[in-house]
């Protein structure tokens, strides 16, 4: 069993009753003890479900809603933590994810596709996207680089879905 200390403790219980933690930890998914980043883009696929029912013009806009939001929910909870980019928010894996499955066929091997390519570029940081990561601060610093993550997994998704 895992001991925890004091500030995770406390981080885990504004995770369930604070409303900017619950979403910026990903409706608990960041409380992952390894990969948070992995499990908040694996919590995201549901969400993803919803969305890829809607018109295409009603998924980007809630998409771009998720950002500048994003922002907020990165910024707020990333202060009380007193953590820049705490592991555990992972509301940028979200957006960055959604990102990546804009207009992409309804498949599961497309979306295993897109999260292995989003999970690549967010963990491998390609440039423009770990000097964003590193010289980029408060919440929209923590949601530029997944963003970029996500366009550039898109690009290359959209590019094998096309020529598949």
């Amino acid at each position: 069993m895992t001991i925890l200390d004091k500030d995770e403790i406390r981080s885990r219980h504004q995770v369930w009753t604070n409303p900017w933690h619950f979403l910026g930890f990903g409706f608990g998914s960041g409380l992952a003890k390894f990969a948070p980043g992995t499990f908040g883009t694996l919590a995201a696929i549901p969400l993803y479900l919803l969305l890829v029912q809607l018109p295409w013009l009603a998924y980007a806009l809630i998409t771009i809603i998720a950002f500048f939001i994003g922002i907020k929910i990165c910024q707020i909870t990333s202060d009380d933590l007193k953590v820049h980019d705490f592991s555990g928010i992972v509301w940028d894996e979200f957006v960055g994810f959604w990102i990546t499955m804009f207009l992409i066929p309804l498949d599961w091997k497309w979306v295993l596709i897109g999260f292995i390519l989003f999970r690549f570029f967010d963990i491998v940081k390609p440039w423009p996207i770990r000097y964003l990561d590193k010289h980029v601060e408060g919440g929209f610093g923590i949601m530029i680089d997944d963003v970029l993550a996500g366009i550039f997994a898109w690009i290359c998704l959209y590019l094998i879905v096309s020529y598949w």
